[in-house]
């Protein structure tokens, strides 16, 4: 009896070994790959913190102040500084809630919103020219890795 509980405790430090393992790499590859393909942004001419913001704003929609500051991670007076630097480019513009005629809702400009889409356009076209030169079973099995990481990207 004793044995088997041994060799549980075994097979479960060997799992929790092998996904801290695949875990690191993955964060590793991640950063690596992104660091990569945001070469392709500085053609836009966007900083990254304000090309950060108005991609949350394109791809997630209107938001608040506050509630972009939360999403980027950073102080409201810092997120203030951002928009505004995208608002004099005008990337995005500041309308009043209509829900809440007190709260400004800041959104992006159909500049805005291009410039955006371009940018991913750029690197999305980047990583499916490299992605080319895999084998089919390669690309099935990226295809099927990336389905994985997106759903780990809800859990964490």
């Amino acid at each position: 009896m004793q044995a088997v509980h041994h060799a549980r405790t075994k097979i479960k430090q060997g799992r929790k070994a092998h996904a801290f393992e695949a875990a690191d790499r993955l964060h590793s590859a991640a950063i690596h790959l992104l660091r990569r393909l945001r070469m392709r942004d500085y053609e836009l001419g966007i900083g990254p913190a304000q090309l950060s913001a108005l991609s949350v704003l394109v791809f997630a929609g209107p938001q608040s102040l506050a509630s972009l500051a939360e999403v980027e991670q950073v102080k409201p007076s810092t997120m203030s500084r951002i928009v505004s630097g995208l608002s004099r480019s005008k990337l995005v513009h500041r309308r009043t809630d209509k829900q809440d005629r007190r709260a400004i809702v800041i959104e992006p400009t159909e500049k805005g919103a291009r410039i955006m889409h371009e940018g991913r356009r750029r690197r999305v076209a980047a990583l499916a020219a490299a992605v080319r030169r895999l084998s089919k079973a390669e690309i099935v099995r990226l295809r099927d890795t990336a389905q994985l990481i997106d759903a780990l990207s809800k859990e964490v």
